[in-house]
C-alpha cells in the first residue's frame, strides 16, 4: 500500500515538473531577437527586389546584403536554416524594427540623423555613393544638373530622390515608385529618363545577364551613403553585430561577398568603413 502511494506521488511530481518546464520554455526561453543564439530562429529584413544586394528568387535569397546578414546571424549563433527572411521596403524599415517584426535589417539602409532618432545602427559595413542609371544610348545626361526637366525615378521613402530634388536638380520631374524594379521598367520603356539611388544598387541591376549592354552608370558620386544594419533602439544586438562585421572584414569574407555579387558589373567598391564609426 505504501509502495503504491509512493509511486503515485512520484508520478504526480513528474507531471508537475514537466508542466513547469514547458511553461518555463515560453517565458524564459531564448527566443528570436535575444541576440545570444541558440533560439529557434532569427528574423532578418532584406530587400527582395535588388539584384546583387537582396533578391528573392525561385532558388532562395541572394546578394551582398544577404551574405552579410547570413554571416552576422552565424556569429550570433544561428545557422542559415534558422533564418526567416522578411521583405523590408524602404518606407517600412523603421516601423518594422520598432514593432519587433524583425531582429535586424540589412537592406541598403543608409545611416541618417533622422533615422538614428528612431532606430540604432551597427556598422557601417559599406560606403556607397548616389548615382544614376541611364539607358546606354542616352547621352543627354552628363552631369547631375542635366537631370533638370528630366523624368527622375526613385523609391518612396528613400533618401536618394530628396537629395537630387533639394540639392542638385530642383526642376527634375520626380517620380516615386514603390520598388526599384518598377523604376527600372519605366526606364526600359522610356517613361523614365534616369533611375537614381546608390551606385551599389544600380550596379546590381546592371550586372544581370538580361540587362547587359542596355544600361550604364552615370558615374556621379553625388553623396556618401554609409550602409548600416538597423536594430531596435537600445538593442544589445548593435554591439554584437559590430563584432561580427569586424570579423567578416578581417577574415576576407566581406571582400569575397563583394566580388561575387557586384563584381560582374565592374563596381569599384571602396574598402568597408571602420566598423563602429557611425557617420551620416
Amino acid at each position: 500500500m505504501k509502495l503504491r502511494k509512493a509511486t503515485a506521488a512520484a508520478a504526480a511530481a513528474l507531471v508537475l515538473s514537466l508542466t513547469a518546464t514547458a511553461c518555463g520554455g515560453d517565458d524564459g526561453g531564448d527566443e528570436s531577437g535575444s541576440g545570444s543564439g541558440g533560439g529557434d530562429k532569427i528574423t532578418i529584413g532584406i530587400k527582395f527586389d535588388q539584384p546583387g544586394l537582396g533578391q528573392k528568387t525561385p532558388q532562395g535569397y541572394s546578394g551582398f546584403d544577404v551574405d552579410v546578414a547570413t554571416y552576422v546571424a552565424k556569429e550570433l549563433g544561428y545557422d542559415a536554416n534558422q533564418i526567416e527572411w522578411k521583405e523590408a521596403k524602404s518606407a517600412d524599415r523603421e516601423t518594422m524594427l520598432q514593432r519587433g517584426d524583425v531582429d535586424f535589417i540589412a537592406a541598403t539602409y543608409s545611416i541618417t540623423p533622422e533615422r538614428q532618432e528612431k532606430v540604432d545602427f551597427a556598422g557601417p559595413y559599406l560606403l556607397a555613393h548616389q548615382d544614376v542609371l541611364l539607358r546606354a544610348d542616352d547621352n543627354s545626361i552628363k552631369s547631375p544638373e542635366d537631370l533638370n526637366d528630366k523624368n527622375l525615378c526613385s523609391v518612396t521613402g528613400s533618401t536618394s530622390a530628396q537629395n537630387v530634388k533639394e540639392k542638385l536638380a530642383p526642376k527634375a520631374n520626380l517620380q516615386q515608385y514603390p520598388t526599384y524594379s518598377a523604376c527600372l521598367s519605366g526606364l526600359q520603356n522610356n517613361a523614365i529618363d534616369a533611375l537614381t539611388t546608390d551606385d551599389s544598387i544600380l550596379a546590381g541591376y546592371a550586372s544581370q545577364d538580361s540587362f547587359k549592354g542596355k544600361f550604364k552608370l552615370g558615374g556621379f558620386k553625388m553623396t556618401n551613403e554609409n550602409y548600416g544594419i538597423g536594430v531596435k533602439k537600445g538593442s544589445d544586438l548593435k554591439a554584437k553585430i559590430n563584432t561580427a562585421l569586424e570579423k567578416m572584414v578581417s577574415d576576407g569574407a566581406w571582400e569575397e561577398a563583394m566580388k561575387k555579387n557586384l563584381g560582374p558589373a565592374n563596381y569599384k567598391n571602396e574598402p568597408a568603413p571602420k566598423i563602429g564609426d557611425i557617420k551620416s
